[in-house]
């Protein structure tokens, strides 16, 4: 689980000033951290298909934040997906 003093450092990380909260990258960034924290629960819970589920539905919801980031400001996704160490989908 994310707790606040994670998701206020993450959002430091990737905030362009300092009252940007919902900014597409600052979603990107929570929701990959989010990502993270959940994958590591089901490398210890194999069988925990709900939460298996709502990873997959993470990823998709990250996969549309940066669609439309891409669309906006091509520039502005690279600098994400570099900061985060990710690699964007070729579809």
């Amino acid at each position: 689980m994310l707790t606040k003093t994670k998701k206020v450092k993450v959002i430091k990380e990737a905030a362009a000033h300092d009252t940007d909260t919902g900014s597409p990258e600052v979603q990107i960034s929570l929701i990959t951290k989010r990502i993270e924290e959940l994958t590591d629960h089901l490398k210890k819970h194999q069988k925990d298909k709900h939460s298996r589920r709502g990873l997959l539905k993470m990823v998709a919801n990250r996969a549309k934040h940066m669609t439309y980031l891409q669309k906006k400001s091509p520039r502005r996704l690279q600098s994400v997906l570099k900061k985060l160490n990710l690699k964007k989908k070729t579809a």
